[in-house]
């Protein structure tokens, strides 16, 4: 008999709708659990990114090494999302951004909270862990 081979299946605590069961950085999910936001950065060419990856494309190595998200990225764009496609129609409206930390950029949601009139491209933003309602887990831009 072949030894039972168990399946590493955390990152279906992510998002809203995760789409993505299984990943080779399923710890992300454990640092969003104990409230950090984490990157990847290759050890060998240090390449930074976000979302994490196991592999670095540009050198292809796997020497990579996690990094928490800190300080405040300006952010670059957002958009009110009023429409939604499948999986996140009971969640709008919501708003998305980018937010440009220098060597990265972060694609998410604007923290709810934060009102509208607010919210100004250019803005200081940090990126925080946060917990759903339903307990799912992600990250969200808030105000600095």
């Amino acid at each position: 008999m072949g030894k039972v081979r168990e399946v590493d299946d955390r990152f279906k605590k992510f998002g809203t709708v995760s789409f993505t069961s299984i990943t080779k950085t399923n710890d992300f999910v454990d640092y969003l659990a104990s409230g950090k936001v984490n990157g990847t950065r290759c050890k060998t060419c240090g390449l930074v990114f976000f979302p994490p990856r196991a592999d670095c494309y540009q050198c292809l190595s796997d020497n990579m090494e996690w990094f928490e998200l800190s300080g405040a990225g300006k952010l670059v764009t957002y958009s009110k999302l009023e429409y939604a496609p499948i999986g996140f129609q009971d969640d709008v409206p919501y708003s998305i951004a980018l937010l440009d930390y220098g060597d990265y950029k972060v694609f998410g949601r604007i923290d709810r909270d934060l009102p509208d009139e607010d919210i100004k491209v250019g803005m200081e933003m940090k990126t925080t862990a946060n917990t759903l309602p339903n307990g799912q887990l992600n990250y969200v831009f808030q105000k600095t």
